[in-house]
């Protein structure tokens, strides 16, 4: 009886250790949204993503990809994040991947793309979809044939996506010569854009696929666990932050918080406004490259010869004035990409900025305006002068 007891214990055991076991042999896959614009806020998101797949031994970061593109600048720092971790990355074009969102696909090991889906039209173009100068077509023309070259993809059609002067008659596939006859971008003036279809026939695409699970089984991949990650709280702040419009508001409202307290005695809420403003302007640029250390310095300095002309040297001179060219100029370098630009990008983000300072001052101006005249402030002053006037008063009789 106890022989028998041992065994059914050895044999339940055994159960618990193979399903444990079974458990542990299931493939992790990390499956990581990118969607809609491509900004500063998404670099971010995506380092944490690779990060949390590499410390728990993840075998596959499946990247769900639905965008009309976005930043130059953002769409690289992904690139270069998903180029350098030794997982396998699938990239997984649910219905679009224009623009930038081509890019950040070539990245990947592999790409596979829903039916009716569409990848490239990758040129850069302005705000208002203007095409760029040759010094940033250029430089994304190259930066996605090594993109492409790196994951075996064509480098021909992905400078194509980029160039629309580029035309050909031929390509070489899978080390055949074939004759292009049904790419439209392969003409003179015309960007090339891919469908699912031609993808695949070009071999841009690995595979066709309508969601997670069918990509898992043409891997061969059958036990697994599926681990979705989603932008936290910090990363959408460091997005609105990070926004244009509200970062030329932050570094214009913090400087003329600044500029305020060097004449104003003491320290008071316009320092600390200015302070914060700038503070979160800085620290959202820090994270999300858009803001060098060196930019920080330039910043830095400017903020240092201010406080020399507010502390040690009274007036408004010398120190003060270089300390806000500094200050002014180190606050503009933080609307430059960190990626080749045209003129007219420079010159927009000059305009912008120069449009930023002077609302900002129109509004400080308006602002004070508007509380002089307010009940309460009149009332505030009425009674310091009341006061100012008693005491006068109360010296007046001690001395008689």
């Amino acid at each position: 009886m106890k022989t028998k007891f041992n065994k059914l214990v050895v044999f339940i055991l055994c159960v618990i250790f193979s399903i444990t076991l079974a458990d542990n042999h299931n493939a992790k896959v990390y499956v990581v949204p990118i969607q809609n614009t491509i900004d500063l806020g998404i670099p971010a998101f995506v380092n944490r993503a690779i990060d949390a797949a590499e410390n728990n031994n993840a075998e596959l970061i499946i990247f769900d990809i639905e965008t009309f593109g976005g930043r130059v600048d953002a769409a690289t720092q992904v690139k270069d994040a998903i180029s350098s971790t030794d997982i396998q990355t699938i990239a997984f074009i649910n219905r679009r991947a224009i623009s930038a969102g081509s890019l950040i696909s070539l990245s990947c090991n592999k790409i596979y793309m829903t039916s009716g889906a569409t990848i490239g039209a990758t040129s850069v173009v302005d705000m208002s979809g203007e095409k760029q100068a040759e010094k940033s077509q250029s430089y994304m023309r190259e930066e996605m044939a090594a993109t492409a070259e790196q994951s075996g993809k064509n480098t021909t059609i992905a400078r194509g996506m980029v160039d629309e002067e580029l035309s050909f008659e031929y390509l070489v596939v899978d080390g055949d010569s074939m004759k292009v006859d049904d790419i439209e971008g392969r003409k003179e003036g015309k960007l090339i854009t891919l469908t699912t279809e031609l993808a695949l026939k070009y071999k841009i695409a690995d595979g066709t696929s309508e969601s997670i699970e069918d990509i898992l089984l043409d891997l061969s991949i059958e036990n697994y666990d599926i681990i979705t990650l989603d932008e936290n709280w910090s990363e959408d702040l460091v997005r609105i932050l990070t926004d244009p419009v509200v970062s030329s508001l932050l570094t214009t409202f913090g400087t003329i918080g600044i500029i305020s307290e060097l004449y104003s005695a003491g320290w008071g809420i316009g320092g600390t406004i200015g302070i914060i403003c700038l503070t979160l302007a800085l620290g959202a640029g820090y994270l999300t490259k858009l803001a060098s250390a060196t930019d920080l310095l330039i910043i830095f300095s400017g903020l240092t010869l201010l406080l020399v002309e507010f502390v040690a040297i009274p007036g408004f001179g010398v120190f003060g004035i270089v300390g806000l060219v500094i200050l002014f100029y180190g606050l503009y370098l933080l609307l430059i990409p960190d990626v080749p630009v045209s003129d007219e990008i420079y010159s927009a983000a000059l305009d912008g900025f120069a449009w930023a300072i002077v609302g900002g001052v129109i509004i400080v101006i308006m602002l004070i305006r508007l509380i002089s005249q307010s009940k309460v402030f009149k009332k505030f002053i009425t009674t310091d002068s009341n006061k100012a006037t008693l005491k006068d008063n109360y010296e007046k009789r001690s001395k008689v």
